[in-house]
């Protein structure tokens, strides 16, 4: 009897209609096109205006698509993880209100939040759901609502970050396709170059904190580009050591979107040719959660059954870490 492996079956996204271009950005704070797209490689962002709709509408936008693409019954899903770093609120989940939203009524549902890296994590969380044996459907999603926790007078933060979600399912497969490695970190030390502090249990959100803007998204640039660099770069050559892979024999590099002197970084490193990089930053910015399915449902087309796609992040925490899944389908678009 052949091992259970879980592999993705469908894919979908939503972005917002806005667009939030760099020569909108030089209206706001003193910065230019230039400078925003040699440094960071984005031109422009989606950004989520209308009033009181939040990371859960990107989320169950995401799902819907990828409902109606694959044309699954949503009581079959069950479990719904949304990976998200901005919830809609405190409790209750963001996933528990997208699964009831979206038909999934026979699913139980749970965010996690590993910042970038959270979708990461959760493509094994729920490959592990389904490797057990209990599972067969399981959605993952992944979204964010950045601009909610963004100071848009903070040049150092308001180019960066966009809104988006994206949805894949895990189902089980017999043909070791999906999910073959991983390779996990973290490192709590590093969580002051990179957080929103405030809203915490450690941290109230009081009156003073919100004037001091002590609820908006901080990073120290220098050193989050430092530790991205290296420890994404490590983790992808550590899951190609271990699976004797070479750059010949990996298809496709799906890197977190954050910067794209990071992603070229990480692609160098493993001397990847520039067309196997997945990129979509110049559109998006960093979606954060969003990122890594965005990347796979805009290159959705491109894939073949049995591509070998090396996914990578870094994220605030830190979190890092590297996935070796082998596609499991031919795109009928």
């Amino acid at each position: 009897m052949s091992k259970i492996s879980a592999a993705i079956t469908a894919v979908g996204a939503y972005v917002p209609d806005y667009v939030l271009t760099n020569q909108i950005l030089e209206t706001m704070v003193d910065t230019n096109d230039e400078w925003i797209t040699s440094r960071t490689g984005i031109k422009e962002r989606r950004i989520l205006k209308e009033e009181g709709k939040g990371t859960s509408y990107l989320a169950i936008r995401a799902a819907k698509d990828l409902i109606n693409k694959k044309g699954i019954d949503p009581k079959d899903i069950e479990l719904v993880i949304v990976a998200t770093a901005t919830p809609d609120m405190k409790a209750a989940s963001t996933a528990s209100f997208t699964a009831s939203e979206i038909g999934a009524i026979n699913a139980f549902s749970f965010d996690m939040d590993a910042a970038c890296s959270s979708f990461l994590y959760g493509m094994s969380v729920a490959s592990s759901f389904i490797e057990s044996g209990r599972y067969k459907n399981v959605l993952l999603i992944g979204a964010d609502k950045m601009s909610s926790i963004i100071n848009y007078k903070d040049r150092a933060t308001c180019i960066i970050f966009g809104d988006g979600a994206g949805a894949v399912l895990f189902e089980p497969n017999d043909e070791n396709l999906g999910l073959q490695d991983e390779y996990l970190r973290s490192d709590g030390t590093g969580r002051e170059f990179l957080q929103a502090t405030y809203g915490g249990s450690s941290h109230a959100l009081t009156p003073e904190a919100l004037e001091k803007g002590g609820h908006y998204a901080f990073q120290e640039g220098r050193t989050v580009f430092k530790n991205a660099v290296f420890n994404m770069a490590d983790a992808t050559v550590k899951i190609l050591e271990r699976n004797n892979l070479t750059k010949d024999t990996v298809d496709w590099l799906a890197a977190h979107q954050a910067n794209k002197r990071i992603i070229d970084a990480t692609a160098q490193r493993i001397n990847l040719e520039e067309d196997k990089v997945m990129m979509n930053i110049h559109k998006y910015g960093n979606t954060t959660s969003a990122t890594l399915p965005l990347l796979i449902n805009d290159y959705e087309s491109q894939l073949k059954k049995g591509d070998n796609i090396i996914f990578a992040a870094f994220g605030g925490g830190f979190n890092w870490g590297a996935i070796y899944l082998k596609w499991a389908y031919n795109s009928k678009n």
